[in-house]
Formats: C-alpha cells, sequence, structure tokens
C-alpha cells in the first residue's frame, strides 16, 4: 500500500478553497442516485448524515444507542473552539492553527489543520442556526472563555453541556431528514463488519442489538464516525460502550491505522476510588478558568485543605508554566499532576489526587457568577463525591480521555480503503499527539458539515463503481463469518467474566502505555497481553444466545477487539522512540521532565497495516512537511 494524503497544493490560505473548486460534482438529480451508509450518530455522524441527505443522498445511518441522543458527544462539557475573535483579544484563524499545530507537538498535517480552522466559524453560525444555546454576554453577544493552550478566547459553551446542546442541534437536523424520508434510521443496531467489493467499501454486516438478527447492508460509499477506543484502559472518562470494534473491523480490511499510541490524559478526572467504577467522571477543562491548581508543599501533608496556609500550598502549574498557569496543555498538566504526586504530595485517600480550588473565584466574582458558569458541574462533582466543592476544593487526577490516533485518512477523508471515508474521533487527521481543549466538538461538526459533503461527491464522481445488492458473494462471505465469531464467542463457558478480563488489560494498559511509556514496559505489556488474549478464548464466560438481546455477547465481542488492537496501541510506542504530546517515553525527556521529540527521525504518520492476529503489524511512513510553522521545542513558560 501507499500513502497519499493527496494535500492540494498551492498556498497554505488557499488550499481548501482551491480544492473545492477543483474536486468533481455530482449534479442535484444525480445525487438522488446514491446511496450512503453512515455509522455513528454523535456530532460527526449526525451531521454528516444530515448534511448528505440535505443534498439528495439516500443515507441509512446506524447506532447502537437506544437515540441518537445518547451518541458519546453528549458527554463534551467545556467548549467548541472558533477563530471569530469577539473579545477582540487577537485571535485569528491563522492562530487557532498555530495554536492547534503546536499543541499537537508538530505532529499534525498543516493542511488538514488550516481548513478545520478556516471552517470553525462557520460552525458557530449553522449551530446558532440552528438555535443551541450558546451563552451570551449581557449584551446578547455569544460570551467566549479560555481554554487550555491558549492565551485568547476563542471557546463558545453553554454552561457545562455543550456537547450535548450541539449534538441536539445535529440530531434535530437529522430527524428533519427522518421524517422527509431521506435518512433511513437505525438505532439499536451495532457494527459487526464492513463488506469490501472489487477493492471498494460497499456496505456493512450489523447486529440488531433487540433481537440479535444479522443483516447486511447496501450503499455506494460507507463512512465510519464511531469515536474512539480510550476504553482500552478500562478505566476512562468514556461511556462503557465506546469501543474499537468499528475502526479494527476495517483495520483488519485494510484499512491503516495511523498513530494508535496517541492518546490523551485528562488532567482534570474524579479520582479512582475502588473496584466498583465502570468508568471515570471528567470535570471540564473549563473549570480551569477559574479554579486554581495545588498540592501541599509538604510530603505526606494531610491535613485538610481549609487547614492549609498559602505558604504551605504549591500552586505547581503556577510555578511550572507561568505564561499559561492552571491552562497549561492536557498532556502537560497531566503529567505535572502525576510528577507531584509521585513524590508523595498527593491528595485524598489513595494520594492519586491534587486540589481544583474555586475560592479565590468565588471571593473575586461571588458564588452567583461561579454557579451560571459551571453549576451543573458543580452539582455533578458533588452527587458523586458528597463534598460541596462550593466550600472545599475538588479533587482531581488524570485519566484516558480522548484518542487521537485513529484510522488513517487523506485530506478528502478517505482511508486506504477506496469508498470508506472516516469522521471525527474515528479518524486521526487533526490532532496530532495531543488534542487542545475544546477541539473534538469542532472537528466533528467540521468533518460532518464542511468537509465531507464537497469529498464524497467527488468520489462518487471519479470511482464510478457498479451498483451492488446485498445478494452479492463478498456480503454472504462477511455475514457468514461475523455468525461463526458470534458463535465462538458464545461458546465460551470459562470462570472468568469479560469484564474481569478487560479490566485487567486496562490495568496492563495504563500502567506500561499511559502517562508514562518506557522500552521495558512496553515489552513487558507485550508479553502479557496475548496472555490476556489467550486466557479470555480459553477462561471467559459469555451467557446467553445470539438471536436475542445479549449485553454480555456485545461485551464480549468488543473486548475481544481490544484485546487484539492492545498489540497494536503498544508496537506503536514501543517504535516511536521520541516523546511528543500524550506519548511520554520516558528514555527522552530533557532535563526538567519535558517531552524530547526527535524531529530528524520521527516527524512522520505512523500508519500501520494489520498483518495477523498476534503479529507485528507493517508500519509505513507519511513524512509530514512543515512549511508555515517552524519546528521547535514546544513550551509554555
Amino acid at each position: 500500500m501507499s500513502l497519499n494524503a493527496n494535500i492540494p497544493s498551492g498556498p497554505l490560505t488557499q488550499k481548501w478553497e482551491k480544492h473545492r473548486f477543483e474536486m468533481k460534482l455530482i449534479n442535484p438529480a444525480n445525487k438522488r442516485k446514491y446511496s450512503v451508509i453512515v455509522v455513528g450518530t454523535g456530532l460527526a455522524g449526525a451531521s454528516a448524515a444530515a448534511s448528505l441527505a440535505e443534498l439528495g443522498y439516500k443515507v441509512d445511518a446506524f447506532c447502537y444507542q437506544d437515540s441518537p441522543r445518547r451518541a458519546h458527544s453528549i458527554a463534551a462539557q467545556g467548549g467548541i473552539n472558533a477563530a471569530k475573535n469577539y473579545p477582540n483579544d487577537g485571535d485569528s484563524v491563522y492562530r487557532l492553527f498555530y495554536d492547534t499545530i503546536k499543541g499537537g507537538d508538530y505532529r499534525a498535517r498543516e493542511g488538514n489543520v488550516y481548513r478545520l480552522a478556516e471552517v470553525s466559524n462557520e460552525i458557530i453560525d449553522q449551530c446558532v442556526a440552528q438555535g443551541v444555546p450558546f451563552a451570551r454576554e449581557y449584551g446578547g453577544y455569544l460570551d467566549n472563555r479560555s481554554f487550555g493552550g491558549a492565551q485568547v478566547s476563542r471557546t463558545f459553551y453553554a454552561r457545562g453541556q455543550t456537547g450535548q446542546q450541539l449534538l441536539l442541534g445535529a440530531y434535530s437536523a437529522m430527524m428533519r431528514q427522518v421524517g422527509l424520508g431521506a435518512v433511513n434510521l437505525h438505532a439499536r443496531t451495532e457494527l459487526m463488519d464492513i463488506v469490501i467489493v472489487d477493492g471498494h467499501a460497499r456496505g456493512i454486516v450489523t447486529r440488531n442489538l433487540c433481537t440479535g438478527a444479522v443483516e447486511t447492508w447496501a450503499a455506494d460509499a460507507v463512512i465510519l464516525a464511531t469515536g474512539g477506543y480510550a476504553n482500552v484502559f478500562f478505566l476512562s472518562t468514556n461511556a462503557i460502550a465506546c469501543n474499537v470494534t468499528a475502526s479494527y473491523r476495517a483495520y483488519k480490511k485494510g484499512a491503516m491505522f495511523a498513530n494508535p499510541c496517541y492518546t490523551q490524559i485528562h488532567p482534570t478526572c474524579i479520582p479512582v476510588t475502588g473496584d466498583h467504577q465502570s468508568k471515570l467522571t471528567l470535570m471540564s477543562e473549563s473549570l480551569r478558568n477559574d479554579g486554581r491548581i495545588w498540592v501541599p508543599k509538604a510530603v505526606g501533608d494531610k491535613r485538610a485543605p481549609g487547614d492549609i496556609p498559602e505558604a504551605d500550598r504549591d500552586y505547581y502549574l503556577e510555578r511550572m508554566y507561568p505564561s499559561f498557569g492552571n491552562l497549561s496543555p492536557r498532556d502537560i498538566s497531566s503529567r505535572a499532576a502525576k510528577r507531584v504526586c509521585d513524590e508523595g504530595r498527593g491528595v485524598g485517600a489513595s494520594g492519586y489526587g491534587v486540589y481544583l480550588d474555586f475560592a479565590d473565584s468565588i471571593h473575586r466574582l461571588g458564588r452567583g457568577t461561579i454557579e451560571e458558569r459551571y453549576g451543573n458541574l458543580f452539582e455533578m462533582y458533588e452527587r458523586i463525591t458528597g463534598e460541596n466543592p462550593y466550600t472545599v476544593p475538588m479533587r482531581i487526577y488524570p485519566a484516558a480521555h480522548y484518542t487521537m490516533g485513529g484510522l488513517w485518512v487523506d485530506y478528502n477523508l478517505m482511508s486506504t480503503i477506496p469508498g470508506l471515508h472516516v469522521l471525527g474521533e474515528a479518524n486521526f487527521s487533526d490532532h496530532g499527539a495531543n488534542r487542545l481543549g475544546a477541539s473534538a466538538l469542532m472537528q466533528g461538526l467540521a468533518d460532518g458539515y464542511f468537509v465531507i459533503p464537497y469529498t464524497i461527491a467527488n468520489y462518487f464522481a471519479t470511482a464510478k463503481t457498479a451498483k451492488v445488492t446485498t445478494d452479492h458473494p463478498e456480503f454472504r462471505k462477511a455475514e457468514a463469518e461475523v455468525r461463526a465469531r458470534m458463535q465462538t464467542l458464545l461458546a465460551l463457558n470459562g470462570k472468568k467474566t469479560v469484564a474481569q478480563i478487560h479490566r485487567e488489560l486496562g490495568d496492563v494498559m495504563w500502567e506500561f502505555s499511559g502517562m508514562g511509556r518506557n522500552d521495558a514496559g512496553l515489552r513487558k505489556a507485550l508479553e502479557r497481553v496475548p496472555v490476556l488474549r489467550d486466557e479470555f478464548w480459553n477462561n471467559a464466560k459469555v451467557v446467553g444466545q445470539g438471536e436475542e438481546m445479549n449485553i454480555a455477547l456485545e461485551r464480549a465481542g468488543r473486548v475481544a477487539d481490544f484485546l487484539e488492537f492492545a498489540e497494536v496501541m503498544l508496537h506503536d510506542a514501543l517504535d516511536r522512540k521520541e516523546s511528543c504530546g500524550g506519548h511520554f517515553r520516558e528514555e527522552y525527556q530533557s532535563e526538567d521532565g519535558e517531552a524530547k521529540r526527535d524531529d530528524e527521525n520521527y516527524a512522520y504518520v505512523a500508519a500501520w497495516e494489520y498483518a495477523g492476529v498476534g503479529v507485528k503489524p507493517v508500519l509505513h511512513k507519511e513524512e509530514l512537511e512543515f512549511e508555515n510553522v517552524k519546528l521547535q521545542t514546544r513550551s509554555y513558560k
């Protein structure tokens, strides 16, 4: 396979406009002749389905939730970036582009990132027109707040529920098309495999989660908008059902997986409290606008936070990174928290926690202002912990959150399988080695509303593939493979639950490929994961039948994929002998503990080709070219 990113030629600021003109079009009457499958109905999937149906394409949209409104995009709290420069504080499209490239530690494509920054302003206009209730200033103008990795206020928000409000906007646009008959919505339906015909993605195999029925679906193109894979760590901020299966099925069918080791650790999560937890809860990064992060200066100081005077507190982010302080990027803030906790200065019963303190802001602004900005987040924290953050500091600690890696796509968002397009978090394209806060919602909506409607038309106009139906032998073959895999899972009658094995996998991945990684640890993990996989296939227990609602079977299939995919992540982390963004190899750091990149040898996208279960995948490299941004040491001090 060869990697051609299809980045348009010409000046950076003109690439997207030039490309839109040069791509081939489909006239309105002919659009009705083409069908598209969209898997996933979060921000990327719902916006894509709505936009493509509005243009006239026939769309089948699939989600495993009971309603698209329950897609995991709903969990995003803090906001969405755009370069509107409403506060008049120096923002611009170019500055958003630069902050994103720098925030990703110079491991993202310039062309894709500039396009993202360029269309960000259109996203806000689109969402306002849909009625998304963004926060507004007293005079009625849209309000902005700051986020990590930026020195300007460019984040639009709806209290602490921005993802929910944006998803409702995209959902309403899609459901309008459902009402018009342009989108066929299939809820409680999970993708089981991709169908390839003559080298092109032409359909999918699904399982109805209520009845267990296995079905096949044909189309002229397939879009995956199925999110990330952070649940490989077992405990993450993701919903329990979030998984890698759709992406991994595509990978096994020939779609390369890019930069799988780039996983983001979010610095403001409620700490782990015991084995009873099946997921972790995120406290929005927006809280770092008004909250100050600190730990005691003395090792082992177990006094209540209110009993520790200012002189005995270490506001370590403000001390270590004075230019950005508490709004330092996520990867840097997470490692700093780990460092002070490893020194024995962590708070809480476990010692793995730091304080996020709002006392100064409440004194300066008043409790009413803080309630207006973050009230629902404070209420959520108190319900989970039993502590009132208006009177005592929150306790937070880093946790697995977002995945910058994903299926490799070109500038047109098409994978190495022609006709298979990948949107949002499921692709790798825009965030490099570390995503800036409030950019996930931006990318999902950019891909769905403003990129794929152009690029999929170009695919249809140039591919000119013949029509196929589900009677094609490749559909029958794929369906038979899915049924056989289900029967193998249902035959498992061991002594361990799937959740137990998943937790053990998560412990291995967090310990050896979490915030800190090293050669010895990664090699140990590569020894332990195959053992866990063997135990899964020999000692796991899956109850129930296939032709019925069976949550145990659902989870078993997803964990089975995690047990294979984890090795791909580990090989990528071991192969990349540098530190960059969320990938922190302990052997490659500066004297003051900062990430040390190797631009001479590793300024590339690592795209991995499937070679078999338990076999090291084949590495392909897409060299990154920096013509507009100078490669330099990333500093927020």
